[in-house]
C-alpha cells in the first residue's frame, strides 16, 4: 500500500461525508435515538429493591449492535454508489491499489464510527444513567471496534453486490443471524449445540462477550482483551479479503 494514496482516499471520503448531511445524521444521531427508544421501553419497569435494571443489560449490548448495523449499511451502500456512478472504475485506472482504497475507506468510516460510539456511550451514561461499572473508556473502545467491524463487513459484502438493493439484501443474511445468536436474547451456553457452534464464528458474538465482561467486572479481564483482540483481527482480515475480491472494473 502507498501511504500517500491511502490518506488521500481517507480525506476524499471524509470530504464526501461532510457534504452528505443525511449520512452524517444517520451515523451520529440514529444510534443514540434508537438507544433512547430502548430506554423508554423499560422506563416503567417494576423491579424489586436493589435489582439491576433490564436496560443496564440490554442497553449496554445495544451500544455494540446499533453502531454495527448503521455502519454496515452506510459503508456497503456508499461503496456501491462509488461503483454505480463510475467513481470506483475511474479510481481503478490510476496506480491506486485496492488495499489503499479499502483501507482508506476503513479509516475514514472508522473515524466517524469513533465519533458515533463516543456520542452514543455518552448519551447512555449521562442521560440514561447506564451502569457501566466505571469502565466508560472500555465501553467506548469496544463500541468503536464494533462499529469498525460493521465498516469492514460492509466493505467486504459490497464486493459481492451489483446494486445498492443487493447490498441491503445482505442484512437478513449477514447481520440479523448475528444479532439473534450473539447472546442478546438467549445466553449462548443455553443454546443448542448447533447454534452455539455457529455463533462461535460470528464476529458480533465477541463484541457482546466483551461488553458482558465489562458489565460483570470493574477492571479489564483477560477474557475482555481476548475478545477485543479477536474483533480487531476480524476487522483486519475482512479488509484484506475485501481488497482481494474488489473487481478492477464495475461491470
Amino acid at each position: 500500500m502507498n501511504p500517500r494514496m491511502l490518506w488521500a482516499t481517507t480525506a476524499r471520503v471524509l470530504k464526501q461525508l461532510r457534504h452528505d448531511h443525511r449520512s452524517l445524521a444517520m451515523i451520529v444521531v440514529v444510534p443514540s435515538a434508537l438507544l433512547a427508544i430502548v430506554y423508554w421501553l423499560y422506563e416503567n419497569e417494576t423491579l424489586p429493591p436493589g435489582a439491576p435494571r433490564t436496560f443496564d443489560r440490554v442497553g449496554l449490548i445495544m451500544l455494540a449492535i446499533f453502531p454495527f448495523i448503521v455502519m454496515f449499511l452506510i459503508t456497503s451502500i456508499t461503496m456501491l454508489r462509488e461503483r454505480t456512478t463510475g467513481t470506483l472504475e475511474r479510481l481503478m485506472t490510476t496506480p491506486i491499489h485496492t488495499g489503499d482504497l479499502l483501507f482508506g475507506y476503513g479509516i475514514a468510516f472508522s473515524l466517524m464510527a469513533a465519533v458515533q460510539s463516543a456520542i452514543a456511550t455518552g448519551v447512555a451514561y449521562w442521560v440514561f444513567n447506564l451502569d457501566i461499572k466505571g469502565n466508560g473508556g472500555f465501553v467506548v473502545l469496544v463500541a468503536v471496534v464494533n462499529a469498525v467491524l460493521g465498516v469492514a463487513l460492509g466493505l467486504f459484502c459490497s464486493a459481492f453486490a451489483r446494486t445498492e438493493f443487493q447490498a441491503v439484501q445482505f442484512m437478513p443474511v449477514v447481520v440479523i443471524p448475528q444479532i439473534l445468536l450473539c447472546g442478546l436474547f438467549v445466553a449462548r451456553d443455553h443454546m443448542n449445540d448447533v447454534f452455539e457452534a455457529v455463533s462461535d464464528w460470528m464476529p458480533l458474538t465477541y463484541s457482546v462477550n466483551a461488553l458482558q465482561e465489562i458489565a460483570k467486572n470493574t477492571d479489564p479481564t483477560p477474557a475482555l482483551w481476548q475478545d477485543f483482540g479477536i474483533m480487531a483481527a476480524i476487522v483486519v482480515g475482512l479488509l484484506l479479503l475485501a481488497s482481494f475480491t474488489l473487481p478492477r472494473k464495475s461491470s
